[in-house]
């Protein structure tokens, strides 16, 4: 493999990974199951995979591996865990792959109704397998200026968000009424909070890509430790911070909240467009997401046909040090799972 991501590139990938679809659209059923209190269950949420990075970094600042934590049960409780968690992970991102297709091709079906949603979802696969195939900068690229219009989005949600609620917003006063007025701070009783936290999860999964693209970059250790460190800006900000004003804005019970709680909130401060901007961000978000998905279910397959627990002809990788054969055969699993 090519050592061929940068430092930029890299800490894009860490947020990138961080902020999918989950965010954008599944916090709506966070805040329907949780009530105003959401931003405490995706404090809880966060405070957990902060403390998994933590650990995860340590281990590959002193030991960057492209298998990454797979390699680090093996190296610790024997060749079974190493065989089992590389599996298990590249069999959740291929179903991923297969799932963020699916859900890329339903976003462009809000601009073009006809078109079939197989097609579209195969469409975007063969697109992204394409760039994982060219090389590992190509792959670094694209998820950089993904991640980044992520980030931009989410950054002016909570400028303008922060002005609505505090009233700097031309005809509004400040106004916090909504963490009260719909049956309490805690409408579901506090214990509610922990019930989101299983979702919240969910659509936290995928800072540790950092830690595996780490392998494949100039200067690992560096980049791990920065990477691991800005997630808890990250998580404190994007999501606590969005989740606060999501439900400031919003009343937790509220129809519009099924959705995508982002574009009501942006309709609710009557700002044009909404639906169509949002729907273009979070159309990036799920490409992100299929992109490294794609990259890193690649590379976990690599590494077990390294350590001979897959087929051995799945360690090849071409000349601009690409393992072909682990992408194609990642992303035949993941059409498999869109025509499923």
């Amino acid at each position: 493999l090519k050592k061929a991501l940068s430092q930029r590139q890299l800490s894009m990938i860490a947020i990138g990974g961080v902020i999918g679809a989950g965010l954008f659209v599944g916090s709506g059923v966070v805040i329907k199951d949780t009530g105003p209190g959401t931003f405490i269950t995706y404090a809880l949420a966060g405070l957990l995979i902060i403390m998994v990075m933590r650990m995860l970094a340590e281990m590959a600042v002193a030991n960057p591996s492209t298998g990454s934590f797979a390699d680090y049960a093996r190296n610790a409780l024997g060749n079974w865990a190493g065989f089992s968690i590389g599996w298990l992970y590249w069999y959740f991102w291929v179903i991923v792959v297969g799932f963020e297709a699916i859900a890329g091709a339903k976003i462009i079906k809000y601009w073009l109704p006809g078109a079939p949603i197989w097609l579209t979802a195969l469409l975007l696969l063969i697109a992204m397998t394409a760039t994982n195939l060219f090389s590992v900068s190509s792959f670094g690229e694209f998820e950089f200026w993904f991640a980044s219009i992520k980030v931009a989005a989410i950054i002016v949600f909570i400028g303008l968000g922060s002005c609505f609620v505090l009233g700097l917003w031309p005809h509004k006063s400040m106004d916090f009424s909504n963490l009260t007025a719909h049956g309490g701070f805690f409408p579901l009783g506090p214990s509610a909070v922990t019930v989101g936290v299983v979702t919240v999860i969910f659509s936290m999964v995928g800072a540790e890509i950092a830690t595996i693209a780490a392998a494949e970059s100039t200067d690992p250790e560096r980049a791990v430790a920065k990477a691991a460190n800005s997630v808890i800006m990250r998580i404190a900000v994007f999501f606590v911070g969005s989740a606060f004003l999501l439900v400031t804005i919003l009343p937790w019970n509220g129809k519009q909240l099924a959705a995508s709680p982002f574009v009501s909130a942006f309709t609710a401060m009557g700002i044009p467009y909404a639906d169509h901007i949002m729907n273009a961000v979070v159309l990036t978000a799920v490409l992100s997401c299929l992109n490294s998905g794609m990259y890193t279910a690649s590379r976990m397959l690599f590494v077990l046909a390294a350590r001979r627990e897959a087929p051995a002809q799945l360690v090849s990788v071409t000349r601009r040090g690409v393992p072909a054969a682990a992408i194609l055969t990642s992303s035949v699993i993941g059409f498999l799972g869109v025509i499923a």
